[in-house]
Order: structure tokens, then sequence, then C-alpha cells
């Protein structure tokens, strides 16, 4: 195997181990016993600190130094994770997981269509297609009988749209590091929710899953993606962290068997579709690839 070989195999196994992180807050947040507030809370607590300690070895010691270099920009996209963070595990309290996963995945698209309207990016036809089926997808998705919560799948669309903010945010401002704006972005969680939630009624049980939330599904998880996502092509970890979206549901249907209805299982797969036709491999130069939506005016 090539050295380059190597480096590509390198990264695709730890962006896959980053979604197999990310994977796990599903079944992890079903393990525990206290109020929405207190969970986000304690959630964020353990990330914040995780993060810090990640942000203190990348930067070399010089933590400060990182938190300064996010600027405007970085302060943007540490909001945008934290209502994203806030509204993912508030919306796991109303809705199923697979639900509340499959609505998340159209993020991607949702991108796409608000880098057209901000940044004059343009939508191609395969873009638009993708944005059709995915939007299909989740209209099939609030259609199935007896799973609509109207709460529940309003939280995870608005965490859908701040993490589609975020994505064009670092895509406008590339040279900003997420890592200490995803650190920043904890701490605010940590500020917005201390006043709602009960800290004292953590118990034993309920504080390793929060620290196991917090330090492994976010904390590690976004670790290994750094490091992976720096070996591939973003089409390939676009693609490979959908394995975050197939896996979730997953781990909750083997150890609880929480069950997702068929309507939202086919709706589902019609969102994964379309992240995968959105994010594979861009065509050749030559290739019919024509804008159908250029900068708006």
């Amino acid at each position: 195997m090539s050295e380059e070989a190597g480096r590509r195999r390198r990264g695709q196994i730890y962006v896959a181990l980053a979604a197999v992180a990310w994977s796990t807050a599903g079944v992890l947040q079903r393990q525990l016993t206290l109020d929405t507030s207190t969970q986000v809370f304690g959630r964020a607590a353990f990330a914040g600190a995780a993060l810090l300690g990640y942000v203190a070895v990348v930067e070399r010691g010089q933590v400060l130094r990182g938190f300064r270099s996010v600027g405007g920009a970085g302060v943007a996209v540490a909001l945008c994770v934290a209502i994203a963070s806030g509204c993912f595990i508030s919306a796991l309290n109303h809705a199923s997981v697979a639900r509340v996963l499959f609505i998340l995945a159209v993020a991607p698209v949702l991108a796409a269509l608000l880098a057209w309207a901000t940044l004059g990016e343009p939508i191609s036809r395969r873009t638009a297609l993708a944005m059709v089926l995915a939007l299909s997808g989740v209209a099939v998705m609030l259609g199935a009988p007896g799973e609509a919560s109207l709460t529940g799948d309003g939280l995870a669309f608005v965490a859908a749209l701040a993490f589609s903010a975020m994505i064009v945010i670092t895509r406008w401002r590339h040279e900003v590091s997420m890592t200490p704006a995803t650190c920043l972005s904890q701490a605010i969680l940590v500020a917005a929710f201390l006043p709602f939630a009960t800290p004292g009624d953590i118990s034993g049980d309920d504080l390793a899953w929060l620290a196991a939330l917090g330090i492994g599904q976010i904390g590690l998880g976004f670790a290994l993606l750094t490091v992976g996502a720096r070996l591939i092509p973003a089409a390939q970890v676009g693609l490979i962290t959908l394995l975050e979206v197939v896996l979730g549901p997953v781990w909750v249907w083997l150890a609880l068997d929480e069950r997702p209805g068929t309507l939202t299982l086919v709706g589902g797969a019609i969102v994964i579709g379309a992240i995968v036709l959105q994010t594979r491999e861009a065509p050749s130069p030559d290739a019919d690839e024509e804008p159908v939506l250029t900068a708006p005016h």
C-alpha cells in the first residue's frame, strides 16, 4: 500500500470512528432520568471540559490565543453549535432517535440553499435534485400516523437549520478553527441552561451517562473527525459521517427495542439517498453539471 493510500485509509477509519461515537447519542440519552435542562447542562459541562483539554493540546498550551483567533465568525459558529446541540438533546425527549437523526440529516442540503442565498454559491442540478429528495423524505416522515411530534420535529428541524448555518459560516471563514469555537459552544450551553437545571438531582448513574455523552460522544467524536478530515476529501467525510444517521437508530433498536415506524424508515432512506447524491465525488470539469440557481439578486 502506497503512503498516500495509507493516509486515505487512516482518514476513512478516523472519520468512521467519529461517526460511531456520534451515533451513541440516542442510546446514551435514553439512559438518563433527568429533566431536559439538566441533560443539556450536564452533557455540555463534560463536553466543554473535554474539548478544553483538546484545545490545550492542539494549541500547545496557548489556550487564550486559540480562543482569540476565532474572532466574530468563531463566536457565530459557537452560537450555531450551541443552538443545534441544545435542540438535538431536547428533540430526543419528544421524538424517536431515528426521526430526530433523519431530520438532522437534511442539514447539508439546507446548507447548500443557505450558501446560495448568502454567499452566492451556485446550486447544480444534482444539488437541486438532492434538495427535492431530502424534503420529500422529511414530508414522508411527517406524515407517519401516530409518530408525529410537533415539538420534537420542530426542535430537530431548528437543529438542522443551526447546523446548516454553521456549515456556511465555516465555509465563508474557512480559516476559523472549529476546535475553540466548539468548546465555546458548550460553555454557552452551560451558562444558558444552568438557571433551569437541577445539578443536585444528578445521581451516580446519570453522572456516568452524562460523562459518556460529553466526553465520548462529543469530545472523542470531534477529536477523531478533526484528525481524519484532514486526510480525505470533504465529499468522503460527508458520506462516511452518514454512519451516524444509520447506526443511531440501530443502537436504540437493539438495546431498547425502540422501533421506528415504516414511514419514518422510508422517509429516512430517501433523506440518506439525497445526501449521498449531493456529497458524492464531484464530476469531472467537462461533465454536464451546469448550475440551475446562481447568486440571488
